[in-house]
């Protein structure tokens, strides 16, 4: 039968081909429906225009779609992107195979550079379906002098983010294999002030291999510390199975050392990938002070940390190291995703040696460990002799960055003074540098302090808030021969000052406040006590037979300083004892450093050959002086031989009895801390021997001879 015999006619004569069957094993045969064909034939087109376009684009190696991808590529960018060499798009079979010769991508207007991109040649095969979700899969890259300029400026916009708003952080496509030739890469942050060139060595492919490493080297600036760094990526063929990429990164800048170690995903993704990281060199200040973070001068110093990059985000976690001969250990971070970098930190130190905490105070750590600090202080710019340093807070490199840290030190190796569980807690806020709270156990009593130093007001505002709370006597001075088994005493105290400038020295030379220590009852051993009474019989007969230390009976004591602009005088002085009680007066200054003290104690009871004259405290702080046989003792020693030649030698005696009328102290005022206006005796009544302590030295220290007249007259009109 024909296939016209086929057909069916219709009524109106015309014919149709009869219905599609299908023949089952019986032999009859069943229709497919209609719309099934329809959507196989709708199928069936689609694969061929497909295959057909395919064909094409291989044939022909999609060279004629060189002017739309010029077009296009410049439309979605914003950026004139040219070709202006071979140019090949197609699919090898399923990868997308781009191939192009004198390639470039413009830059922003703004850049330093012309090109944001630029090589002789690129050669690249990309998964289609990594292009849909944005994130592209390179299986492989070829690269021929290329240059790549990555650049900020300073409204946060960068040269790789196209389009306007603020530039996304830089994230490199994901890339299996490459084959690099002359390529560099420059980067450049101005917030950072950072710019750096890399260079990469050529690696040359061998089949589906591309050696054994890829490597690198550059140098750059950054903060305008000059660095160099190299590195290699080890091991790149192993992401062709989906291995892993070894990277191995050195670097060195202003005397430090720094080594990066890890394992990339890929060949240029970092992003959110533990490294490990070391450092050492002389100073951990000047490392820090390269990304712009302030930090106080170290001894030579190594640590390791395992660092994690997220964006703007340095995270170093497991910190392990030592500064000196001190131990840390922690974590910190820079953050510079914000408006303004922030350093946080948590910190712990086990031991750390007094030494190591000289640069916190703004002396030289190696200068104090090799020729004190005294000559530390001098290195600062203070004068001779003095002990303040006269090291300039950095005012400028403080207003640039923000931080929050906490540091816990379990315990202070110190000579003199046992200080142990050290915690502060460190606010940066826009130059406004807290201390708050800073605390710390000193011989088994608890300091509590809170410093601030305000850089924003010029001079920079300081304060000063420093408590103790009751500290056993013996413990705190045990390093200055004080008995410790034989003292019971305690002290307690609070230092308020307040002043302005950019030293430590400064800001304490123009403050004013008030400086209180108080002594409740107890007992004290100490050689100096019995000098300051100046008994002369009980002295000498101790001092004959060997025995120096005489245990005296503390009532109360209040050492207090009232300060005005760097002038501190007694306000008051008193201490109470068991025999006698103890003025002061004098005081000392934070402006030249020196002291101008004088104590007298008088007797309560009667005694004989007492010399009832002052120990005098004088010199500086570096070099503290004692007069003990002062100008009034020198006078009675001469009556009392007057007296011996005119009369007889029992009258010689007289010039050294002390009647023994010392009017006691009420405590209650003493232990309170008040100021010598508040200060009463035990009968009630206001005293009126305390109170009168003044220094009147010029500031180089010196007294005019009227002036020391003057102050002799003052002190014997006390007495």
């Amino acid at each position: 039968m024909t296939d016209r015999d086929s057909a069916i006619v219709t009524q109106d004569g015309t014919s149709v081909d009869p219905p599609v069957t299908e023949v089952h094993a019986d032999g009859e045969r069943k229709r497919l429906p209609r719309p099934l064909v329809i959507a196989l034939r709708i199928v069936g087109g689609v694969l061929l225009a497909i295959f057909l376009a395919w064909a094409i684009l291989y044939i022909t190696k999609g060279r004629f779609l060189k002017g739309t991808f010029e077009r296009v590529a410049s439309s979605s960018t914003g950026r004139a992107v040219a070709v202006r060499g071979d140019f090949q798009l197609y699919f090898d079979p399923f990868d997308l195979k781009f191939v192009a010769q004198k390639m470039t991508i413009a830059n922003p207007d703004w850049a330093s550079k012309p090109h944001l991109f630029a090589a002789d040649s690129i050669h690249t095969r990309v998964a289609p379906l990594s292009l849909i979700f944005g994130r592209y899969h390179a299986r492989f890259l070829d690269l021929r002098n290329a240059a790549i300029d990555l650049e900020w400026n300073a409204a946060r916009a960068n040269t790789w983010t196209f389009g306007d708003g603020e530039g996304d952080p830089v994230e490199f496509p994901t890339i299996d294999r490459a084959t690099l030739a002359g390529t560099t890469l420059r980067y450049r942050d101005p917030r950072l002030q950072l710019l750096t060139d890399l260079k990469f060595e050529t690696v040359r492919s061998t089949g589906t291999r591309i050696g054994d490493s890829v490597r690198f080297s550059g140098d750059g600036v950054a903060r305008k510390t000059p660095f160099t760094v190299s590195g290699a990526l080890l091991s790149p063929n192993e992401t062709a199975g989906r291995g892993k990429n070894q990277l191995e990164l050195q670097a060195r800048a202003a005397g430090n050392d720094i080594t990066v170690t890890g394992t990339l995903p890929s060949l240029a993704d970092i992003e959110n990938v533990p490294l490990r990281t070391s450092a050492r060199g002389g100073n951990l200040a000047s490392l820090l002070g390269i990304i712009g973070v302030v930090l106080p001068d170290t001894r030579t110093y190594r640590a390791h940390a395992t660092l994690v990059k997220s964006g703007d985000l340095y995270s170093f976690t497991g910190l392990r190291g030592r500064f000196g001969n001190s131990d840390l250990s922690g974590q910190f971070a820079a953050d510079g995703r914000g408006e303004r970098l922030l350093m946080t930190a948590d910190l712990a130190t086990k031991s750390l040696d007094i030494v190591d905490a000289a640069p916190f105070i703004g002396f030289n750590p190696d200068i104090v460990a090799a020729r004190g600090a005294m000559a530390a202080a001098a290195a600062t710019g203070a004068g001779p002799a003095r002990l303040l340093p006269d090291a300039r807070f950095p005012v400028e490199s403080m207003q640039p960055f923000d931080a929050k840290a906490k540091w816990r030190i379990a315990t202070v190796r110190s000579r003199s003074v046992p200080i142990s569980n050290v915690a502060v807690t460190v606010d940066l806020d826009r130059g406004r540098l807290a201390l708050s709270p800073f605390t710390f156990a000193m011989a088994r009593g608890n300091v509590a302090s809170d410093l601030i130093f305000d850089t924003r007001q010029r001079p920079s505002a300081v304060s000063y808030d420093v408590r103790l709370a009751p500290t056993p006597l013996g413990t705190l001075l045990k390093g200055w021969g004080v008995v410790e088994s034989g003292t019971t005493g305690t002290i307690r105290g609070r230092i308020e000052l307040k002043g302005r400038g950019d030293t430590l020295h400064d800001s304490l030379a123009n403050s004013g406040g008030r400086i209180a220590f108080v002594l409740p009852k107890g007992s004290f051993w100490t050689r100096n006590i019995q000098l300051a009474e100046l008994d002369i019989g009980t002295f000498a007969q101790k001092m004959f037979e060997g025995k120096l230390k005489e245990p005296v009976q503390i009532n109360c004591g209040l050492v207090a300083f009232s300060v005005r602009r760097g002038i501190a005088a007694a306000d008051p002085i008193l201490i109470d004892t068991q025999k006698s009680v103890m003025i002061g007066r004098g005081g000392f200054s934070f402006r030249n450093e020196t002291l101008d003290m004088a104590f007298r104690a008088d007797s309560k009871k009667f005694s004989v050959f007492a010399g009832q004259s002052p120990v005098g405290i004088n010199g500086t702080f570096a070099s503290p002086g004692y007069d003990v046989v002062s100008d009034q003792l020198l006078a009675r020693a001469g009556a009392g031989l007057g007296l011996a030649l005119v009369a007889t030698p029992l009258a010689g005696v007289l010039a050294f009895v002390d009647v023994g009328d010392a009017k006691a102290a009420d405590c209650g005022p003493v232990l309170s801390a008040a100021s010598a206006k508040g200060q009463r005796t035990n009968t009630g009544e206001q005293r009126d021997d305390v109170g009168k302590g003044t220094t009147a030295k010029s500031e180089d220290g010196s007294r005019s001879k009227g002036e020391r007249k003057e102050q002799r007259k003052k002190f014997l009109g006390i007495f």
